[in-house]
């Protein structure tokens, strides 16, 4: 087969591609301008403007009796339907981004994006990692007594905030039903996490599953009648003192609400942001789960004129973030009161099985320092992180 030979070109034809790409950067650069990724439609972006470009195009001069041609006028705080480079990485909401806009199609494109300061992750239908929120201050992991909480998902939470350099944040939902005694687990659950040392807040964003919002519904009149209601006035006063409390954590701060359907993330989220107008679904009657009503991951700011003032990223219903990506070591790291004791198992390789012998954290069990719950969660969670092969 011949060998196909490049074309040597001249110093003159050198200078001339030379000088044309000098001028298509030039071009390019003086119509780049700043923006952040306000949503995600799989191949498409939403971003908004943060700033104008150097050159801003003027709208083409029409003469008498044409027809006037499309023309999208670029301005602050505008949002644009964006399309993305194919040597970029997959971007997720919240990216800072360069693009350019072309306002005769009303498309923009994205050219380059600006280093993250954190990324979280979550796999996708085919088991790949997909980006769901960067530049992330504060991950908010809702839960609450209704749908029944899931420990091993919070911790699941727990490692990817650790892991991510995100500062978690436990945020219990639906607050008054924890006068019903049924529900005792959930209060318990939260008292095991701030015992640990993380911060929760209580609250009670309007849910239909709300004792005092539905006092004659029929779940809650059961429990009502069966004598099982406690005092729920303190409880929902700690719940609205919360609400303030979560809007100062907040404050200026990029926040990821994540938790499983249900909980009412969307409805904590219009309580923060009145005019978010999310969609809100009851729980199944069926199942006791939650339905689905987030359909993409979306940045809601705390105000629109100003980005920097920080926002609500509201993500769909998701039941786990991917850890595959981690070591088993990255995983017992998220595990704030095991990791210092796993350098005393007696093997340096201790899986940390019920059945391993010499495991400093079965040890710690036995003498009631750390939860046995904790222990098993971790080993579920390592067994899903990737382990190279010998």
């Amino acid at each position: 087969m011949a060998l196909i030979r490049q074309r040597k070109l001249t110093k003159q034809q050198l200078r001339r591609i030379d000088k044309q790409q000098a001028q298509q950067q030039e071009s390019i650069d003086g119509s780049l301008m700043d923006g952040v990724v306000m949503a995600h439609y799989g191949k498409q972006l939403e971003v908004q403007v943060t700033s104008l470009p150097a050159i801003i195009p003027n709208p083409p001069v029409v003469a008498e009796g044409e027809p006037e041609p499309f023309w999208q006028a670029i301005e602050l705080g505008d949002i644009w339907r964006c399309h993305v480079r194919t040597n970029l990485p997959m971007l997720a909401t919240g990216d800072k981004v360069r693009w350019v806009a072309d306002p005769n199609t009303g498309f923009g494109r994205i050219e380059s994006v600006q280093p993250r300061t954190s990324l979280v992750s979550r796999p996708d239908r085919y088991h790949k990692l997909k980006p769901v929120a960067a530049n992330v201050d504060i991950l908010a992991i809702v839960f609450a007594p209704l749908p029944a909480a899931a420990p091993n998902l919070i911790d699941r939470y727990l490692v990817v905030c650790h892991h991510a350099d995100v500062k978690p944040l436990l945020v219990l939902n639906k607050a008054d039903l924890l006068a019903i005694e049924d529900y005792a687990f959930t209060k318990n659950l939260l008292n095991e996490y701030q015992n640990l040392g993380y911060e929760a807040v209580l609250t009670a964003a309007p849910c239909p599953e709300n004792i005092l919002l539905n006092p004659t519904q029929s779940n809650s009149k059961q429990a009502i009648d069966s004598a099982k209601l406690k005092d729920i006035e303190p409880l929902q006063q700690q719940a609205e003192l919360g609400l303030t409390d979560l809007q100062q954590q907040i404050k200026d701060k990029l926040v990821i609400f994540a938790g499983q359907s249900g909980v009412g993330k969307s409805t904590l989220v219009n309580a923060l942001l009145p005019n978010s107008d999310q969609s809100v679904n009851v729980i199944s009657t069926s199942s006791k789960l939650g339905q689905h009503t987030t359909t993409t991951s979306r940045l809601l700011p705390f105000n629109p004129e100003d980005l920097t003032q920080g926002g609500i990223v509201d993500t769909p219903g998701i039941r786990e973030y991917g850890i595959w990506h981690l070591t088993p070591d990255d995983i017992i790291a998220g595990f704030v009161e095991l990791y210092p004791l796993a350098g005393d198992c007696q093997f340096r390789d201790c899986k940390h099985t019920h059945n391993s012998k010499g495991c400093a954290l079965w040890e710690a069990v036995a003498e009631g320092t750390v939860m046995q719950r904790r222990v098993e969660s971790l080993v579920t969670l390592q067994a899903e992180a990737y382990t190279p092969t010998y």
